[in-house]
C-alpha cells in the first residue's frame, strides 16, 4: 500500500499570478516514476488538522523532473500556502504517483488525440501532450484550452514553445470567456454546442479522433463529453479527470432505512491493509474509510469526493452502498471494487481488502 514519502522542493516558478509550478526531488526516485497524466497526493498539518490535496503532474515523461502545478483556490489552505509560503529547500510529504488518466503509448502508432482543459485542468493534459508527442512521433494532438482571459492561461509560453517544436503535429485552440478573439468561435465557454461548432467548422474531425482527454470543472466536462458522443465518439474513446472541488458534498447525516435502524445501525468492518487484518465496529452512517480510520487504521485517501480512487479497495464479503463514483470503471465495480470514502455498509458485516 502506498505511503507518504518526503520530497525536497528544488524550484518554484509562477506560471500566472495565482498559480505556481513546483519542482520536487524525491529521496526514492524509483517510487516516484510516473505515467503521463498521473497526480500526487500531498499532506500537511494546518493548525492541528491534517489536510490532503491532490495535484496533477505537469512534466512529460522525458523532462527528467517531477513537477506539479498548483493554482490558488479562494479559501484553500494548501493551495494558498503553496503559492505564498512554500520555499525552495522546504520538504513536503506526498504519496507516489497515482491515477489512470492516460492511455498506453506506442512509438509505432500514428494516432490523433484531442485534449480539452479548463483552467488548471491543463496540468495533466500538458503531461499527456508532451509525452505523447515525444514518444509517438507519428501522432498528432489538438488542445482546446478554456480560460477566462489571456492573463489566466497557465503554461502559455510553454505551449507556444511546444507548438514550434512540434510544428504540424500540435494545434492549440484557446477559448476565452471574457477576452474577444479574431475568430468568434473561440470566444465564450466550452460546452456541448461549442464542441459541435468546432466539429462543423473543421477545427476538429470526430471521425479521425482516436482518444479525447478532458480535465476541468464537472459541468464543462459533461458538456464536452456530450458533444463528443453526439459527434460519434464511443464511451471508451473519452478519458476524464474530474476536479474533486466540483463535487457536491453529501448530506451531513445519511438517510437510514427502518430495517437498518432496527438492527442498531452498527456494522463490523473487517479490513485487510498491508497484509494485516483487523475488525472495527462502527456506525453504518460512517463510510468504510472513516470507519477504518476511526479504528486507527492508516487507510489511504485523498479527495474524499469519489474522484481520485486513492481509497480503492475490494469487497470480499457483505454489501455496501457507493454514493458517488467518478473514478472506477464498470468492470472494476463488477469485480467488487469500491471507493471506500463513498461506500457505506448495508449488511451487518463487511470485509474489504485494500491490498488487492
Amino acid at each position: 500500500m502506498a505511503r507518504f514519502h518526503e520530497l525536497e522542493v528544488t524550484d518554484i516558478k509562477k506560471t500566472i499570478r495565482d498559480a505556481v509550478v513546483v519542482t520536487l526531488k524525491p529521496a526514492d526516485a524509483a517510487a516516484f516514476a510516473f505515467t503521463q497524466g498521473q497526480y500526487l497526493t500531498f499532506r500537511r498539518d494546518f493548525d492541528g488538522e491534517e489536510l490532503r490535496r491532490s495535484y496533477s503532474i505537469c512534466a512529460g515523461l522525458d523532462d527528467g523532473i517531477l513537477q506539479v502545478g498548483i493554482k490558488r483556490v479562494d479559501g484553500g489552505a494548501f493551495s494558498t500556502w503553496a503559492n505564498e509560503d512554500l520555499k525552495i529547500g522546504d520538504r513536503i510529504e506526498a504519496m507516489p504517483p497515482m491515477g489512470r488518466f492516460h492511455t498506453p503509448l506506442d512509438p509505432d502508432a500514428g494516432r490523433t488525440y484531442v485534449g480539452f482543459a479548463g483552467g488548471s485542468g491543463i496540468t495533466p493534459v500538458l503531461s499527456i501532450l508532451k509525452s505523447t508527442l515525444a514518444r509517438e512521433p507519428r501522432s498528432t494532438f489538438t488542445l482546446v484550452y478554456a480560460n477566462r482571459g489571456v492573463a489566466t492561461i497557465m503554461f502559455r509560453e510553454e505551449l507556444e514553445d511546444l507548438k514550434n517544436t512540434y510544428m504540424g503535429r500540435l494545434a492549440v485552440i484557446h477559448v476565452l470567456e471574457t477576452d474577444a478573439q479574431d475568430i468568434d468561435l473561440f470566444t465564450g465557454r466550452i460546452d456541448e454546442a461549442k464542441v459541435g461548432a468546432l466539429m462543423r467548422s473543421g477545427f476538429l474531425d470526430a471521425e479521425g479522433i482516436d482518444t479525447a482527454f478532458i480535465c476541468g470543472p464537472e459541468p464543462m466536462m459533461l458538456g464536452i463529453a456530450a458533444g463528443l458522443k453526439a459527434a460519434g465518439l464511443a464511451e471508451e474513446q473519452i478519458k476524464f479527470e474530474l476536479f474533486a472541488s466540483s463535487q457536491p458534498g453529501r448530506l451531513a447525516k445519511r438517510v437510514i432505512s427502518k430495517e437498518a435502524a432496527k438492527g442498531g445501525n452498527q456494522a463490523q468492518i473487517v479490513v485487510t491493509l498491508d497484509g494485516a487484518t483487523r475488525a472495527v465496529d462502527a456506525s453504518k452512517e460512517l463510510s468504510v474509510l472513516d470507519a477504518a480510520r476511526a479504528g486507527d487504521l492508516d487507510a489511504p485517501y485523498s479527495c474524499k469526493a469519489g474522484v481520485c480512487s486513492t481509497c480503492r479497495c475490494r469487497v470480499i464479503e457483505g454489501e455496501v452502498e457507493m454514493a458517488t463514483n467518478h473514478a472506477l470503471e464498470d468492470y472494476e465495480v463488477e469485480k467488487g471494487y469500491i471507493l471506500s470514502c463513498q461506500s457505506f455498509p448495508v449488511t451487518d458485516r463487511v470485509v474489504v481488502d485494500y491490498d488487492q
